[in-house]
């Protein structure tokens, strides 16, 4: 049975991530950085029959992050899927002329930091065995620039350059690499429900052969 870590998981993306790919096999390792919601959402996913624990852990701190993937592959073994879901911490998004250096600072540790520091804990380990999957979700702002997007824009377009770097490099040695750019709309019971995007996410990973997609797929010409 194939291992998940989901990086920034919550109730929204994280959960329905957990669902889709739990229904297809794969056990769940869930890592954000409050142990007792974590633990809620193992229990819901226990009850639907998809194994999963949480470990919590700062992603911005080296240190806490080590020690939670040595708790995961002590619990589940090989690592097989890194997913991870930026978040902005407790700094709200600013439009560019409101941008201030704190405020892209703290969105920029915990986007692209992040995101290094998450990797780099499965990097070695899927190259050795020349097999594994690295997923990145971002929203819009990562593809296209927005006045109102002007702290979190910066984050996301890093991000962006990073992942497309690592898709580069990983690709011959057996990793695929992908990133996906989700509609802010995204939320519950609407049109944009993290449930599609989910599926959306399990395709392109089954697929393995696109470096970047939208959600919805095709949004970036409308909005052009």
């Amino acid at each position: 049975m194939k291992t998940m870590v989901i990086i920034g998981a919550g109730p929204g993306l994280g959960f329905s991530l957990a669902k889709t790919f739990g229904k297809h096999g794969f056990r769940i390792a869930m890592v954000s950085r409050t142990q007792e919601k974590l633990d809620q959402y193992a229990e819901q996913l226990n009850k639907l029959g998809i194994e999963a624990q949480g470990f919590a852990a700062d992603i911005t701190n080296k240190t806490q992050l080590t020690k939670a993937f040595g708790q995961i592959r002590n619990t589940f073994g090989t690592i097989d899927v890194l997913e991870f879901s930026p978040h902005n911490g407790n700094t709200s998004v600013t439009p560019v002329l409101d941008t201030t250096e704190e405020s892209v600072t703290e969105i920029f540790n915990n986007v692209v930091i992040g995101a290094i520091n998450s990797a780099r804990q499965v990097i070695p380990e899927m190259t050795e065995r020349g097999q594994g999957a690295l997923l990145f979700t971002s929203d819009l702002s990562a593809m296209s620039p927005s006045h109102m997007f002007g702290n979190s824009g910066i984050a996301m377009s890093g991000l962006r350059n990073y992942i497309l770097n690592l898709h580069e490099r990983l690709q011959s040695k057996g990793v695929y690499v992908g990133h996906l750019s989700i509609s802010p709309l995204v939320k519950k019971g609407t049109g944009f429900d993290p449930d599609q995007v989910a599926e959306a996410w399990y395709s392109l990973y089954e697929k393995k052969t696109e470096a970047e997609e939208t959600f919805p797929k095709g949004i970036m010409q409308i909005l052009n």
